[in-house]
């Protein structure tokens, strides 16, 4: 009973919206049509749809805000006012009452709070959809920050899950875009998501890594995950001091260096992106502080770890060459990447796809490059993409994604950027190792310790080999004699022709001769 009110509501919210003609655009039904609009009478439609969509994702609840979130990401797919839109999205969700952070922290470590922190404060720092935080002291007096899930969260997303999928079905069905949209894949993309959010031991993990990988660049502060001290429902970090980075007035009036802030940011990204492959792929505003503590004046905090992006070196090799071709504005050779990958049919013709590339690409060229936005290269390649079937690759959704806010963070901060001229030199560094002499010497030392290992064992594996494959070595042996016989035959067959053909012949020549005589 209590998923048919939830369903209700939803169904409420949708048309109360007007988010029907979105979905029902294309469907002229005028039954259906009809009974929307008594639904739903006085609804207001003037306002723009993208903001219409964002309020009624608020409206219906912490979950579906997360949704909308996630679902910015996904601009292969979405309109730009649609994706704009659902990316200011914040969580704005009230905190859940203190006594129940405490309940769900006493139940992970199976201890009293007073056992587990020597302060806690009640009122937490941050609440958003999935979690919210707290400050408190570590009994060896370790400041620290406290992320606590909110409780019961699986059983809700489950139930709305299972809703949003019955609706990305509708939306399917029912919308001319729907089989474009992928509204199913969506849902199960947003599925993945939220629960590898649910889990904090994953997300501290992340952090770990990312840690670990940005320690010898020193630009970026990433909390130290304390162990000892994480549950899948409660994450114990370091406590870090900073400001919010959208607080630019404050930061500049502390001394910041803002055109240098922009910068780093650029370079941390493309450090995590291309050099590591392991990248923070929830860079907004609200995951980013700045350091003014004297020790780290000026520094990046990342913060919040749930969703990361990976790139395999197989699609580190593939930007690689992308990048190489479009800096020498090659676009057939971008366009045969594409369908030598398999993004694209192969039946897909490459002159077609060239002269799409190019009609993308070519324009910002003739601009001055800080007018030139990697973003919306990225952005309207994705849209020129539909028309080829090209199959989007998620890890560069989240890529393309991270690049925009990015280049918008940066631009906010320094309306001069140039991200194209700050990120050249590092891309061109990273291709000469990615495709030069050095890759190669740099796989054959990874590659040395096994060939170490491997060149003296050489004699005793084949010895070995041979011992236990007695039966295929008679077999070849056989049918090797098997065949010298057979030569041989022929070899006889063929002398004892030749010498009776002399024989018969000389017999030949002796009839003659008697004749004549």
């Amino acid at each position: 009973m209590r998923r048919f009110f939830r369903g209700a509501f939803i169904v409420w919210v949708v048309l109360r919206h007007g988010l029907d003609e979105l979905v029902l655009s294309s469907f002229q039904h005028p039954l259906l049509r009809l009974l929307t609009r008594w639904v739903s009478i006085g609804r207001d439609l003037s306002v723009p749809r993208g903001q219409r969509l964002r309020e009624a994702l608020e409206r219906l609840g912490p979950i579906f805000v997360k949704f909308g979130q996630v679902l910015s990401t996904r601009r292969d797919l979405l309109p730009p006012d649609i994706a704009d839109e659902l990316a200011a999205l914040q969580d704005r969700v009230p905190p859940f009452p203190s006594d129940v952070a405490v309940a769900t922290i006493e139940r992970a470590f199976g201890r009293k709070l007073e056992q587990v922190f020597a302060s806690f404060e009640q009122v937490p720092i941050a609440s958003a959809s999935i979690a919210q935080v707290h400050f408190a002291t570590l009994n060896d007096g370790r400041e620290v920050a406290v992320k606590v899930l909110r409780p019961n969260m699986l059983p809700v997303i489950d139930k709305d899950l299972g809703l949003m999928r019955v609706m990305a079905g509708w939306v399917e069905r029912l919308s001319a875009d729907g089989k474009r949209l992928k509204p199913r894949e969506v849902v199960a993309e947003f599925d993945k998501y939220l629960h590898d959010e649910l889990d904090l031991v994953r997300e501290a993990a992340n952090a770990a890594q990312l840690r670990r990988n940005m320690q010898d660049v020193g630009l970026v502060l990433i909390p130290e995950m304390y162990w000892d001290h994480c549950r899948p429902e409660v994450m114990v970090m370091e406590r870090m001091k900073g400001v919010p980075i959208s607080r630019i007035e404050e930061l500049r009036a502390r001394g910041v260096d803002i055109p240098r802030l922009a910068r780093d940011g650029v370079t941390i990204f493309f450090t995590q992106v291309f050099r590591d492959g392991f990248f923070h792929a929830d860079m907004h505003p609200g995951n980013i502080q700045v350091s003014v503590e004297p020790t780290s004046f000026g520094r990046y905090i990342s913060l919040d770890f749930g969703i990361v992006g990976t790139l395999t070196e197989y699609d580190k090799e593939y930007l690689a060459q992308n990048f190489s071709a479009f800096f020498r504005r090659d676009y057939k050779r971008v366009a045969e990447l594409h369908i030598e990958s398999g993004w694209v049919p192969s039946d897909t013709r490459v002159d077609e796809l060239e002269s799409a590339i190019r009609a993308v690409c070519e324009p910002y060229f003739d601009r001055p490059l800080k007018e030139i936005s990697l973003g919306m290269v990225l952005m309207r390649l994705f849209q020129t993409s539909r028309r080829f079937n090209v199959e989007i690759q998620p890890q560069l959704v989240l890529l393309q994604k991270t690049l925009l806010n990015i280049e918008g963070l940066g631009r906010e901060l320094d309306p001069e950027l140039d991200l194209w001229s700050t990120a050249k030199p590092f891309l061109e560094k990273w291709m000469l190792d990615q495709v030069g002499p050095q890759r190669l010497l740099r796989q054959l030392k990874e590659e040395a310790p096994q060939y170490a290992k491997l060149l003296p064992a050489l004699p005793r594996l084949l010895h070995d080999y041979l011992q236990q494959r007695p039966d295929d070595l008679r077999r070849d042996l056989k049918a090797l004699m098997d065949e010298q016989r057979r030569t041989n035959r022929l070899l006889q067959m063929i002398v004892y022709v030749g010498l009776g053909f002399l024989l018969g012949l000389l017999a030949m020549q002796l009839l003659v001769r008697v004749q004549i005589w």
